[in-house]
């Protein structure tokens, strides 16, 4: 007796002190191959920064194609480590069925799929997107790429991937007490502000925005380069007039003191708009004396124009139908579409960029680390410059001969250590603030002015991402937008855009065609071996037990 009541009296007590460490260890194990359930360094780090309840909306909840479940499963599982990982997190799923209006006046645009079910393809609206409250702040989280992809599939593949980088980026976003500042530089005839509303009113939601003129360098070019230097990132979007001597040394200077800089060049002179209005238009060189400037860089950006087979297209008038003009949409082999490298963060998995009358970049050998980030198609043709340009030159037969020139560079990222273009020159002006060269620092160079040129309708401007006239979707804002953060990224945001996930996806032909087989495995087979077993232990038990 005596011995039973110390037993159960051990019981008792291990089990309250298993009880015990199981409130107080808490321990999750990744056993995945890929260790997709395993948060990098940098998600940690900008998790801890959450010091006040953060709350996690995701409106992926109700009645959706079963393959988008997974995203569901996926989405609830990463957030759940998130939560794990610091217990302010709080997560909400909802239907988001009777707040549809709501969400699209909030910015979180529905997605419409194809479902194919038996054999018959119906379409369904989802809303792939969660939403973040912090304090005051608040910022929406996309749970599906905006990339082109082959199939549902792909686009699902690549939007779990993405799920760490898209939740880090906007947890980021809203515990950040510093804003970093932009200037966007005026003076020298750069784009209005309205072409470049639709960018920059994004990156406005992230970072401080000014406008930094450098007019002021004729008369005070030490105060001007001082005011320059205090800002992180400089965007000089298409400048059409020639920079002085002076100006050139302020943004060299402010280079070589750690600004980071978005160059948007056109270096010759062609505008679409020109072109509607008279058919025809002289294409010619633009000096913007910033050759010298590159070059110290290890680039060139040269005064050819780049036709490419593989281009976007604009709508010409075709003729006419009663009193109604028909246009048809037509491919203009100067408007090249230009895929991103897939393995930089700020490129991958965007959508075609439509550039404008590019140029084309050349690199020179120096030791500044170059990294493509746009490239044409192999079907090119480089058109030199003065020539005339047609609109009606769409209509002529193409002769694939004349596009056998490669591959050519439109955008490049430079990182590295950056020499002053004025080392063993004279300087323009003397200023405390001279340095020879930049530790680690890094620029991003495009070479057309329009890449960030926002469509005009209703005297409103349009989103970039989208044509006005075709309705063609294109990735020039992901483009910018990526490159605007990778230039202020700090701590190392950015590379989790380039996280790889190896998601099994499942094959609809064979299953449909191995459905029997499956059924059987899965339905048929687990009841014979049930019924044969039943059949084996009755009679081993009538066996033993007629003895």
């Amino acid at each position: 007796m005596n011995k039973n009541i110390k037993h159960i009296a051990f019981l008792i007590v291990g089990l309250i002190i298993l009880n015990i460490a199981n409130q107080s260890i808490y321990k999750r194990f990744d056993v995945t191959e890929d260790q997709r359930y395993t948060l990098s360094e940098t998600t940690k780090a900008i998790i801890n920064n959450v010091n006040s309840n953060l709350f996690i909306t995701v409106y992926l909840e109700g009645d959706f194609p079963s393959e988008f479940k997974r995203l569901q499963v996926e989405t609830r599982q990463f957030i759940e480590e998130l939560a794990s990982e610091n217990s302010l997190i709080k997560i909400n799923f909802e239907n988001p069925d009777d707040q549809r209006e709501a969400l699209i006046k909030r910015g979180m645009m529905p997605s419409q799929l194809t479902v194919e079910e038996d054999d018959k393809l119906s379409e369904a609206i989802i809303f792939p997107w969660a939403e973040i409250f912090y304090g005051k702040k608040t910022t929406v989280v996309s749970l599906l790429p905006n990339a082109i992809m082959a199939s549902q599939e792909a686009q699902l593949a690549k939007a779990i991937e993405n799920l760490e980088y898209s939740f880090s980026n906007a947890i980021n976003l809203v515990t950040q007490n510093k804003e970093k500042k932009i200037g966007i530089i005026t003076g020298n005839g750069e784009l209005e502000d309205i072409y470049q509303y639709s960018f920059l009113s994004e990156v406005a939601k992230k970072y401080r925005l000014a406008k930094f003129t450098l007019d002021s360098v004729a008369t005070n070019p030490q105060q001007t380069l001082q005011d320059l230097s205090g800002l992180d990132l400089a965007i000089i979007a298409k400048p059409t007039e020639q920079f002085s001597e002076n100006e050139k040394f302020v943004l060299d200077q402010f280079i070589t003191n750690g600004g980071k800089t978005l160059w948007m060049i056109d270096n010759v002179q062609a505008d679409q708009d020109s072109l509607f209005n008279g058919a025809k238009m002289l294409a010619y060189p633009r000096n913007l004396n910033l050759t010298d400037l590159f070059f110290s860089y290890g680039i060139r950006i040269n005064t050819t124009l780049i036709k490419d087979l593989y281009a976007a297209k604009i709508p010409l008038a075709t003729g006419e139908s009663g009193n109604q003009t028909q246009f048809q949409n037509l491919d203009w082999y100067y408007h090249p579409l230009v895929g991103g490298n897939p393995n930089h963060p700020i490129t991958k998995n965007i959508s075609p960029v439509r550039l404008q009358f590019a140029n084309q970049i050349d690199t020179l050998t120096n030791n500044i680390k170059k990294t493509p980030l746009l490239v044409s198609s192999v079907l090119t043709q480089k058109v030199g410059t003065p020539t005339f340009i047609e609109l009606q030159s769409i209509a002529d037969e193409v002769v694939e001969n004349d596009y056998k020139s490669g591959n050519q560079l439109f955008a490049l990222l430079l990182e590295g250590n950056f020499n002053s273009a004025y080392k063993n020159r004279i300087k323009p002006f003397e200023t405390a603030l001279y340095k020879e060269n930049a530790i680690d620092n890094k620029m991003v160079v495009i070479a057309d002015g329009d890449v960030g040129k926002n469509q005009i309708l209703k005297g409103q401007p349009f989103d970039l991402a989208r044509d006005k006239w075709t309705n063609e979707q294109f990735g020039n804002k992901d483009f910018l937008l990526n490159t605007v953060d990778y230039l202020l990224d700090d701590t190392g945001l950015m590379k989790l855009r380039n996280k790889s996930l190896t998601i099994k996806i499942l094959d609809k032909q064979k299953a449909f065609k191995e459905r029997t087989y499956w059924q059987f495995l899965n339905v048929i087979l687990p009841l014979i071996l049930l019924f044969g077993f039943g059949i084996v232990f009755n009679y081993l038990r009538k066996k033993k037990y007629s003895k």
